[in-house]
């Protein structure tokens, strides 16, 4: 349960919260960090503006640390880099892209600097670069995928790095919480088992359809639009997936606003409600504490 990984996070529990866009509120990040893991603020959809009041937000709520996940494709990348660093984030989580020149620079202002990797290459050039730690993601998991499973990665990872390695995609329960950690992981990351919590502010619709989704029942997008995405399978994704081998560009104007419409409004036709395959493991909303709690109960 304790290792160098929670030591260097000063967290209970070896529990990181995945960086969703929409989904990973303050709010939720708090009742996360707050509960002994590792809270996390997805600003992948976040202006520097929204992000600061975010920030403040979640300082209001916990003392805890939490961490603030930031995408390479924000188009303000670097004025959101600095303004983690004003605000003395106290965890900064680099992901979609390769984010190797602005570590130096987290770094120097005592900020703990992580990544989310689906290559051992990246993996490798990252730790180079000065990486406090990696989260290798598996295909399994939602949102942005990578090619490989978590299954074949996480053992790759600890076999050729030396800084502790986060287990990512497909871990929604305590048994696929154990074997990640018998593969070498330090620490689980977990994103779609925290949507469906009383702490998430996603819509009903959201939540429920987690509920109601089987392990096959997730659906990838976005191949040929050079970013695949894992979203539960609807009408909307089914049409997503259609049409994009006919108009890149449709999709691409399908695809803009859905997962606000998911996650605000729960609009089924609309929405695209991005989830894991892990989400066959869901049956029941409950407590971000619960959910904590039960997957480290092995």
């Amino acid at each position: 349960m304790h290792n160098e990984l929670t030591k260097l996070l000063k967290i209970e529990y070896p529990v990181i919260e995945g960086g969703m866009a929409w989904v990973g509120t303050a709010k939720l990040a708090a009742a996360v960090s707050n509960a002994g893991a590792l809270g996390t603020i997805g600003s992948g959809s976040m202006t520097p503006d929204i992000l600061r009041n975010q920030i403040k937000t979640i300082k209001s709520l916990t003392d805890k640390p939490y961490a603030v996940n930031v995408i390479m494709l924000n188009p303000y990348i670097d004025e959101i880099i600095d303004l983690l660093i004003e605000e003395k984030v106290p965890v900064v989580i680099l992901a979609a892209g390769n984010p190797g020149k602005y570590i130096e620079k987290i770094k120097s202002n005592g900020i703990i600097t992580m990544a989310v990797v689906s290559s051992e290459v990246l993996a490798l050039r990252l730790e180079r670069a000065g990486i406090d730690a990696i989260i290798g993601e598996g295909m399994e998991c939602g949102g942005h995928i990578g090619d490989v499973t978590t299954l074949v990665l996480i053992p790759k990872l600890v076999e050729i790095l030396k800084v502790p390695v986060v287990a990512a995609g497909g871990i929604a329960n305590n048994i696929s919480a154990k074997v990640c950690f018998s593969l070498g992981a330090k620490a689980v990351q977990l994103g779609t088992r925290f949507i469906a919590s009383h702490e998430c502010e996603a819509h009903e619709n959201y939540k429920n359809l987690l509920i109601k989704s089987g392990i096959r029942d997730t659906i990838v997008t976005g191949n040929r639009l050079g970013h695949p995405v894992r979203a539960i399978k609807t009408r909307f994704t089914k049409n997503v997936s259609k049409i994009e081998f006919e108009s890149a560009e449709k999709a691409e104007e399908m695809l803009i606003g859905s997962l606000k419409n998911a996650f605000l409004t729960g609009d089924l036709n609309n929405g695209s409600f991005m989830a894991g395959q892990s989400v066959g493991y869901i049956d029941e909303i409950k407590s971000v504490k619960n959910i904590i709690e039960e997957t480290m109960n092995f």
